[in-house]
């Protein structure tokens, strides 16, 4: 690769192979990343400490996401700038993978809050390490005119794979530490087929840089669409993080429902199919029309109106509608946003680290999010008054896209 290819769009559309392993390594990093914070966290901790779950949950995902907001930026610039003759992305999904699995591992064998807290952060530490190379792939090789129907492929395993988490690690195997396990086997698996079987190009010497930690750093003053992208993606995945944190909570003392763990399951399928109905072909859409903010802008209303009938009627039925509204909005919106995103990074030579800082979008609100669904469910209208806020916080995410100038 040249310096001058490096810093150019990719003109060539990738092929199904290409899109199939990106697509099952996602779902191996989404197994790993999601299945614990919905299930097996939630179990582990309430197996801990019963009485104060709620809490310790909030402090094991916080100090988890807080990891992430740091990692996954670093990581990318350091993808940007690396020489291997494997590439500068391969090394980062196989190694992030591999220290995953190894974090996983350390999690599945504690007994005390502090314990587990320290192992989610390890995990964590890989896992968006992967991500940073995963994520910026999409930008280094798709064309602009295919990225929201890739993009859309690719969103898939972000609810797919927690039904599929949630299918091994509940019926598949016995116990949280086993649960632990699979997924840190399955992360590693998962990579190995896309890192293998396709190209991945090195940093030309000339090209390569030393990281800075005002590298991490991108100006919403000097590249106000950037920052615009950022604020409205942290804003909407907020929204989702107080309305999903609790979900098995929410199900067992709100709802009343007899198996909250199923519950959940269930709900995970409904959401998963109004996703995938709308994921791929919104993002097909969205291609072919040239337009992204309306895309984006009407998904957030609908994810918002999900979160609305649980907060107006906390009950089984109205639980399983507002799964699969969500999830039908969440396909578009996954798809079409990360499309947009691509199109407003500021620079092609520092796609890993751009998508690295948008990423924390993704992180800081699961440190954001327990510290305030906390308080609220403790003492500002429970579960009513909780997915109200998330229903307010996901539409104004919806609203602010429109001050995004140079994408249409």
């Amino acid at each position: 690769m040249t310096t001058q290819q490096l810093r150019s769009e990719p003109q060539v559309r990738v092929g199904g192979g290409w899109i199939s392993g990106l697509v099952l390594a996602n779902l191996g990093l989404y197994m790993a990343f999601l299945t614990p914070i919905q299930v097996l966290l939630a179990e582990q901790i309430d197996a801990i400490d019963p009485s104060g779950k709620e809490i310790a949950l909030g402090w094991a995902t916080g100090v988890g996401a807080l990891v992430a907001v740091v990692v996954n930026p670093l990581a990318g610039a350091l993808s940007d700038r690396t020489g291997s003759r494997f590439g500068r992305r391969h090394p980062w999904i196989l190694g992030g993978a591999a220290a995953g699995a190894a974090g996983l591992a350390v999690t599945s064998a504690q007994s005390t809050i502090v314990g587990v807290t320290l192992g989610w952060a390890l995990a964590q530490v890989g896992l968006n390490a992967m991500l940073a190379g995963a994520n910026a792939v999409v930008p280094d090789q798709v064309p602009v005119h295919q990225r929201a129907a890739v993009s859309g492929w690719i969103g898939i395993p972000q609810t797919l794979g927690l039904v599929v988490g949630a299918v091994l690690v509940t019926m598949v195997v016995t116990g949280t530490a086993a649960g632990y396990l699979l997924l840190a086997a399955l992360v590693v698996a998962a990579a190995l087929p896309f890192v293998v079987l396709t190209r991945d190009a090195p940093v030309p010497r000339e090209a390569r840089r030393p990281v800075r930690l005002t590298d991490m750093w991108v100006s919403p003053r000097a590249y106000p669409d950037f920052g615009w992208a950022w604020l409205t993606r942290f804003l909407v995945m907020l929204g989702n993080a107080i309305g999903t944190l609790y979900l098995l909570y929410f199900l067992k003392d709100a709802v009343g429902y007899a198996h909250p763990d199923e519950g959940v399951l269930i709900l995970t399928l409904l959401y998963t199919a109004g996703f995938v109905v709308t994921a791929i072909g919104g993002g097909v859409v969205s291609d072919r029309w040239g337009r992204r903010k309306a895309l984006v802008s009407v998904s957030s209303v609908v994810m918002g109106g999900a979160s609305l009938l649980l907060a107006l009627w906390p009950t089984w039925p109205v639980a399983t509608g507002a799964a699969l509204l969500l999830g039908l909005g969440f396909g578009v919106y996954i798809a079409v946003d990360q499309a947009l995103v691509t199109q407003v990074l500021p620079s092609a030579g520092d796609r890993a680290k751009d998508l690295g800082v948008i990423n924390i979008a993704n992180s800081a609100p699961q440190v954001l999010g327990p510290a305030l669904a906390a308080p609220i469910v403790a003492y500002a209208g429970g579960y009513a008054g909780l997915y109200l806020t998330s229903t307010v916080v996901t539409v104004l995410g919806g609203v602010l896209v429109w001050r995004i100038r140079s994408v249409p």
